[in-house]
Protein backbone atom coordinates (compact mmCIF):
# COMPACT_ATOMS: atom_id res chain seq x y z
CA UNK A 1 0.00 0.00 0.00
CA UNK A 2 1.08 3.54 -0.54
CA UNK A 3 2.89 4.68 2.49
CA UNK A 4 0.88 8.30 2.20
CA UNK A 5 -2.04 6.57 1.89
CA UNK A 6 -1.37 4.29 4.79
CA UNK A 7 -0.76 7.43 7.02
CA UNK A 8 -3.59 8.99 5.87
CA UNK A 9 -5.88 5.60 7.25
CA UNK A 10 -3.96 5.39 10.33
CA UNK A 11 -4.33 8.81 11.48
CA UNK A 12 -7.90 8.32 10.53
CA UNK A 13 -8.35 5.88 12.65
CA UNK A 14 -6.80 7.11 15.80
CA UNK A 15 -8.77 10.52 15.00
CA UNK A 16 -12.19 9.76 14.20
CA UNK A 17 -11.98 7.66 17.56
CA UNK A 18 -11.05 9.97 20.07
CA UNK A 19 -11.20 13.81 19.74
CA UNK A 20 -7.61 13.72 20.41
CA UNK A 21 -5.03 13.90 17.75
CA UNK A 22 -1.52 12.22 16.51
CA UNK A 23 0.55 12.89 13.90
CA UNK A 24 4.35 12.41 13.44
CA UNK A 25 4.73 16.49 13.63
CA UNK A 26 3.85 16.25 17.14
CA UNK A 27 5.12 13.45 18.64
CA UNK A 28 7.23 10.26 17.90
CA UNK A 29 5.22 7.27 19.21
CA UNK A 30 6.99 4.01 19.64
CA UNK A 31 4.77 1.79 21.38
CA UNK A 32 1.14 0.49 21.39
CA UNK A 33 -0.79 -1.40 24.26
CA UNK A 34 -3.53 -3.37 22.61
CA UNK A 35 -6.64 -4.09 24.36
CA UNK A 36 -9.13 -6.08 23.17
CA UNK A 37 -12.70 -5.24 24.02
CA UNK A 38 -15.41 -8.23 24.10
CA UNK A 39 -18.27 -6.21 23.80
CA UNK A 40 -21.95 -7.58 24.40
CA UNK A 41 -22.38 -10.75 23.10
CA UNK A 42 -24.70 -10.66 19.83
CA UNK A 43 -24.39 -6.79 19.88
CA UNK A 44 -21.34 -7.40 17.51
CA UNK A 45 -19.76 -4.31 19.31
CA UNK A 46 -16.73 -5.46 19.99
CA UNK A 47 -13.60 -3.07 19.43
CA UNK A 48 -9.85 -2.65 20.25
CA UNK A 49 -8.36 0.06 22.74
CA UNK A 50 -4.95 1.50 21.60
CA UNK A 51 -2.73 2.70 24.14
CA UNK A 52 -0.07 4.72 23.11
CA UNK A 53 3.06 5.61 24.97
CA UNK A 54 2.11 9.09 26.41
CA UNK A 55 -1.16 7.18 27.70
CA UNK A 56 -3.55 8.67 25.29
CA UNK A 57 -6.14 6.36 24.47
CA UNK A 58 -7.73 5.61 21.14
CA UNK A 59 -10.55 3.03 20.14
CA UNK A 60 -11.38 1.38 16.89
CA UNK A 61 -15.15 1.28 15.73
CA UNK A 62 -16.73 -1.91 15.68
CA UNK A 63 -15.09 -4.97 14.37
CA UNK A 64 -17.59 -8.19 15.79
CA UNK A 65 -18.77 -9.81 17.78
CA UNK A 66 -16.71 -10.78 21.47
CA UNK A 67 -13.36 -9.63 20.79
CA UNK A 68 -11.74 -12.54 22.88
CA UNK A 69 -8.22 -12.32 22.43
CA UNK A 70 -5.61 -10.72 20.28
CA UNK A 71 -1.69 -11.10 19.88
CA UNK A 72 1.15 -8.86 18.22
CA UNK A 73 3.57 -10.74 15.74
CA UNK A 74 6.21 -8.66 14.04
CA UNK A 75 4.31 -5.79 12.68
CA UNK A 76 1.06 -7.28 13.12
CA UNK A 77 -1.82 -7.40 15.19
CA UNK A 78 -4.19 -10.55 15.13
CA UNK A 79 -7.43 -10.50 16.80
CA UNK A 80 -9.97 -13.83 17.38
CA UNK A 81 -13.49 -12.54 17.10
CA UNK A 82 -14.69 -15.35 19.21
CA UNK A 83 -18.93 -15.55 18.05
CA UNK A 84 -18.32 -13.92 14.51
CA UNK A 85 -16.24 -16.70 13.96
CA UNK A 86 -13.30 -14.95 12.35
CA UNK A 87 -9.47 -13.48 12.03
CA UNK A 88 -8.89 -10.32 11.76
CA UNK A 89 -5.10 -9.11 11.00
CA UNK A 90 -4.12 -5.44 10.86
CA UNK A 91 -0.51 -4.08 10.03
CA UNK A 92 0.55 -2.09 12.89
CA UNK A 93 2.79 1.69 12.47
CA UNK A 94 3.21 4.00 14.83
CA UNK A 95 0.55 5.56 13.88
CA UNK A 96 -2.05 3.31 14.93
CA UNK A 97 -3.68 0.30 12.58
CA UNK A 98 -4.69 0.50 8.84
CA UNK A 99 -7.86 -0.77 8.08
CA UNK A 100 -9.92 -2.21 7.05
CA UNK A 101 -7.05 -4.95 7.57
CA UNK A 102 -7.50 -8.83 6.36
CA UNK A 103 -10.31 -11.15 7.56
CA UNK A 104 -10.33 -14.71 7.90
CA UNK A 105 -13.44 -16.93 8.32
CA UNK A 106 -12.78 -19.76 11.08
CA UNK A 107 -16.01 -21.87 9.70
CA UNK A 108 -18.10 -21.24 12.51
CA UNK A 109 -15.31 -22.78 15.07
CA UNK A 110 -15.64 -20.24 17.54
CA UNK A 111 -12.04 -19.71 18.31
CA UNK A 112 -10.67 -18.81 21.71
CA UNK A 113 -6.74 -18.27 22.34
CA UNK A 114 -3.97 -18.33 20.56
CA UNK A 115 0.14 -18.31 20.01
CA UNK A 116 2.40 -17.43 17.08
CA UNK A 117 5.52 -19.24 16.34
CA UNK A 118 7.64 -18.48 13.34
CA UNK A 119 4.72 -17.60 11.46
CA UNK A 120 1.95 -19.91 12.27
CA UNK A 121 -0.98 -18.86 14.47
CA UNK A 122 -1.95 -21.96 16.64
CA UNK A 123 -5.68 -21.24 17.92
CA UNK A 124 -8.31 -22.80 19.87
CA UNK A 125 -11.55 -23.56 18.91
CA UNK A 126 -14.35 -24.84 21.27
CA UNK A 127 -16.94 -25.41 18.33
CA UNK A 128 -14.81 -27.79 16.51
CA UNK A 129 -12.66 -28.89 19.86
CA UNK A 130 -9.53 -28.65 17.68
CA UNK A 131 -6.13 -26.16 17.10
CA UNK A 132 -5.79 -24.64 14.33
CA UNK A 133 -3.29 -23.36 12.26
CA UNK A 134 -3.12 -20.27 10.27
CA UNK A 135 -0.42 -19.86 7.83
CA UNK A 136 0.52 -16.17 8.27
CA UNK A 137 2.21 -16.25 4.82
CA UNK A 138 -0.63 -17.56 2.68
CA UNK A 139 -3.35 -16.78 5.27
CA UNK A 140 -4.67 -20.13 4.58
CA UNK A 141 -5.87 -22.63 7.78
CA UNK A 142 -3.39 -25.41 7.10
CA UNK A 143 -4.04 -27.58 9.48
CA UNK A 144 -6.46 -28.56 12.25
CA UNK A 145 -5.32 -30.62 15.41
CA UNK A 146 -7.97 -32.09 17.52
CA UNK A 147 -7.94 -31.59 21.40
CA UNK A 148 -10.42 -32.21 24.32
CA UNK A 149 -13.56 -30.45 24.88
CA UNK A 150 -13.86 -26.75 24.84
CA UNK A 151 -10.23 -25.72 24.39
CA UNK A 152 -9.38 -22.67 26.30
CA UNK A 153 -5.70 -21.23 26.84
CA UNK A 154 -2.41 -22.12 24.88
CA UNK A 155 0.65 -21.59 25.40
CA UNK A 156 4.69 -22.59 24.32
CA UNK A 157 6.95 -24.35 25.84
CA UNK A 158 9.95 -26.50 23.82
CA UNK A 159 8.53 -27.89 21.13
CA UNK A 160 5.34 -28.69 22.44
CA UNK A 161 1.75 -26.67 22.94
CA UNK A 162 -0.35 -26.83 25.63
CA UNK A 163 -3.64 -26.84 25.56
CA UNK A 164 -6.61 -26.34 28.37
CA UNK A 165 -9.13 -28.60 28.03
CA UNK A 166 -11.92 -26.35 29.98
CA UNK A 167 -14.73 -29.24 28.96
CA UNK A 168 -13.07 -32.66 29.81
CA UNK A 169 -10.92 -31.65 32.82
CA UNK A 170 -7.73 -32.32 30.77
CA UNK A 171 -4.84 -30.56 29.49
CA UNK A 172 -3.11 -31.49 26.15
CA UNK A 173 0.53 -32.20 25.28
CA UNK A 174 0.79 -32.00 21.57
CA UNK A 175 4.13 -32.27 19.25
CA UNK A 176 4.50 -29.38 17.24
CA UNK A 177 6.21 -32.03 14.98
CA UNK A 178 4.30 -34.79 14.69
CA UNK A 179 0.68 -33.40 16.08
CA UNK A 180 0.83 -36.43 18.26
CA UNK A 181 -1.10 -35.74 21.76
CA UNK A 182 -0.70 -36.52 25.26
CA UNK A 183 -3.45 -35.61 28.01
CA UNK A 184 -3.15 -35.19 31.44
CA UNK A 185 -6.05 -35.27 33.99
CA UNK A 186 -5.79 -32.01 36.16
CA UNK A 187 -8.95 -31.81 37.80
CA UNK A 188 -12.89 -30.16 36.45
CA UNK A 189 -12.59 -26.68 34.83
CA UNK A 190 -8.89 -26.22 33.13
CA UNK A 191 -8.77 -22.48 31.86
CA UNK A 192 -5.58 -20.85 31.53
CA UNK A 193 -1.57 -22.18 31.67
CA UNK A 194 2.10 -20.82 32.58
CA UNK A 195 5.21 -22.47 32.84
CA UNK A 196 8.23 -22.48 34.56
CA UNK A 197 11.02 -24.61 34.56
CA UNK A 198 9.67 -27.10 32.46
CA UNK A 199 6.01 -27.10 34.61
CA UNK A 200 3.13 -26.23 33.48
CA UNK A 201 0.36 -24.87 35.86
CA UNK A 202 -3.07 -24.40 35.55
CA UNK A 203 -6.00 -22.12 36.64
CA UNK A 204 -8.70 -23.71 37.47
CA UNK A 205 -12.58 -22.30 37.22
CA UNK A 206 -15.73 -24.98 37.04
CA UNK A 207 -19.20 -24.97 38.08
CA UNK A 208 -22.14 -26.89 39.30
CA UNK A 209 -25.24 -28.20 37.04
CA UNK A 210 -26.96 -25.10 36.83
CA UNK A 211 -24.07 -22.86 36.87
CA UNK A 212 -24.94 -21.48 39.83
CA UNK A 213 -21.86 -21.55 41.86
CA UNK A 214 -18.53 -21.50 40.86
CA UNK A 215 -15.86 -23.25 42.26
CA UNK A 216 -11.82 -23.01 42.05
CA UNK A 217 -8.31 -24.82 41.93
CA UNK A 218 -5.28 -24.90 40.41
CA UNK A 219 -2.95 -27.73 38.65
CA UNK A 220 0.38 -28.72 38.11
CA UNK A 221 1.99 -30.86 35.27
CA UNK A 222 5.52 -32.20 36.66
CA UNK A 223 6.74 -35.32 36.75
CA UNK A 224 3.50 -35.90 38.93
CA UNK A 225 0.05 -34.31 38.90
CA UNK A 226 -0.54 -32.00 41.30
CA UNK A 227 -4.07 -30.84 42.33
CA UNK A 228 -5.30 -28.34 44.82
CA UNK A 229 -9.16 -27.57 44.71
CA UNK A 230 -9.56 -24.35 46.57
CA UNK A 231 -13.29 -25.39 46.84
CA UNK A 232 -16.52 -23.05 46.62
CA UNK A 233 -16.49 -19.51 48.11
CA UNK A 234 -13.30 -18.70 46.87
CA UNK A 235 -12.65 -15.35 45.38
CA UNK A 236 -10.49 -16.32 42.43
CA UNK A 237 -10.82 -15.67 39.30
CA UNK A 238 -8.96 -17.59 36.10
CA UNK A 239 -5.59 -15.29 35.44
CA UNK A 240 -2.32 -16.94 36.25
CA UNK A 241 1.02 -16.17 35.37
CA UNK A 242 4.56 -16.17 35.99
CA UNK A 243 7.35 -13.28 37.54
CA UNK A 244 10.85 -14.05 38.38
CA UNK A 245 10.80 -16.97 39.85
CA UNK A 246 7.67 -17.04 41.26
CA UNK A 247 3.45 -18.28 40.31
CA UNK A 248 0.75 -15.85 40.72
CA UNK A 249 -2.87 -16.48 40.62
CA UNK A 250 -5.91 -13.92 40.68
CA UNK A 251 -7.63 -14.29 43.94
CA UNK A 252 -9.41 -11.81 46.37
CA UNK A 253 -8.88 -8.72 44.01
CA UNK A 254 -5.77 -8.62 42.96
CA UNK A 255 -2.47 -11.57 42.35
CA UNK A 256 -1.56 -14.04 45.28
CA UNK A 257 1.59 -16.11 44.96
CA UNK A 258 1.55 -19.76 45.16
CA UNK A 259 3.31 -22.40 47.27
CA UNK A 260 4.88 -25.63 46.58
CA UNK A 261 1.93 -26.79 47.15
CA UNK A 262 -0.59 -25.02 45.40
CA UNK A 263 -1.82 -22.47 47.64
CA UNK A 264 -2.74 -19.05 47.76
CA UNK A 265 -0.60 -16.38 49.58
CA UNK A 266 -2.78 -13.81 51.72
CA UNK A 267 -0.52 -10.82 51.04
CA UNK A 268 -2.84 -10.09 47.54
CA UNK A 269 -0.95 -7.39 44.76
CA UNK A 270 -3.99 -5.18 44.28
CA UNK A 271 -6.88 -4.05 45.99
CA UNK A 272 -9.87 -4.07 43.63
CA UNK A 273 -13.17 -5.84 43.49
CA UNK A 274 -12.85 -9.67 42.68
CA UNK A 275 -16.42 -9.23 40.88
CA UNK A 276 -14.81 -6.51 38.73
CA UNK A 277 -11.56 -8.15 37.66
CA UNK A 278 -12.04 -10.03 34.51
CA UNK A 279 -8.27 -10.76 33.23
CA UNK A 280 -4.96 -9.64 34.55
CA UNK A 281 -1.75 -9.67 32.64
CA UNK A 282 1.99 -9.47 32.87
CA UNK A 283 3.44 -6.72 31.05
CA UNK A 284 7.12 -6.02 31.04
CA UNK A 285 7.56 -5.33 34.84
CA UNK A 286 3.91 -4.25 35.45
CA UNK A 287 0.61 -5.97 36.20
CA UNK A 288 -2.13 -5.26 33.90
CA UNK A 289 -5.44 -5.50 35.34
CA UNK A 290 -8.93 -5.42 33.18
CA UNK A 291 -11.70 -4.10 35.66
CA UNK A 292 -15.76 -4.55 34.40
CA UNK A 293 -18.88 -4.68 35.38
CA UNK A 294 -20.02 -5.54 32.03
CA UNK A 295 -21.86 -2.25 31.63
CA UNK A 296 -20.49 1.30 32.54
CA UNK A 297 -17.42 0.35 34.20
CA UNK A 298 -14.64 -0.35 31.86
CA UNK A 299 -10.98 0.70 32.82
CA UNK A 300 -7.63 -1.14 33.21
CA UNK A 301 -5.40 -0.44 35.58
CA UNK A 302 -1.72 -0.83 36.06
CA UNK A 303 0.66 -1.46 38.99
CA UNK A 304 3.85 -2.80 39.61
CA UNK A 305 4.48 -6.09 41.87
CA UNK A 306 4.86 -3.98 45.16
CA UNK A 307 1.49 -2.90 44.62
CA UNK A 308 2.12 0.84 43.55
CA UNK A 309 -0.60 1.70 41.38
CA UNK A 310 0.93 3.63 37.59
CA UNK A 311 -1.70 4.48 35.65
CA UNK A 312 -5.33 3.58 35.03
CA UNK A 313 -7.54 4.07 31.20
CA UNK A 314 -10.76 3.95 30.57
CA UNK A 315 -11.11 1.72 27.52
CA UNK A 316 -13.91 0.34 25.61
CA UNK A 317 -17.45 -2.42 26.56
CA UNK A 318 -15.44 -5.64 28.68
CA UNK A 319 -11.97 -5.34 28.49
CA UNK A 320 -10.22 -8.23 28.01
CA UNK A 321 -6.66 -9.44 26.96
CA UNK A 322 -3.64 -7.44 26.07
CA UNK A 323 -1.12 -7.47 23.63
CA UNK A 324 2.39 -5.07 23.02
CA UNK A 325 3.70 -3.29 20.04
CA UNK A 326 7.33 -1.99 20.51
CA UNK A 327 9.11 -0.72 17.53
Amino acid sequence: MNKILLLAISIFIITSCDNQSLTPEEKENTSWIFVANEGDYGASNGSISMIDKEGNVYETNPIGDVVQSLEVYADKLIVLINNSHKIKIYDITPEGLSMPGIEISTDNSSPREMVVVDGMVYFTNWNTSDVKILNLHTYNIDASIPVGSMPEDIIINGNKLWVANSGDDTVSEIDMHTFSETKYNVGPGPQRLTNYNDDIYVSRTYYNSDWSIAYHGSSKISSEILINDYGVGVACGGSILTYEDNIYRSFNGGLARMDANLNLDENIIGNYNQAQVYHIERINDNIWFAITDYNSLNEVHVIDFEGNSIRHYEVGQTPGDFAIWEQ
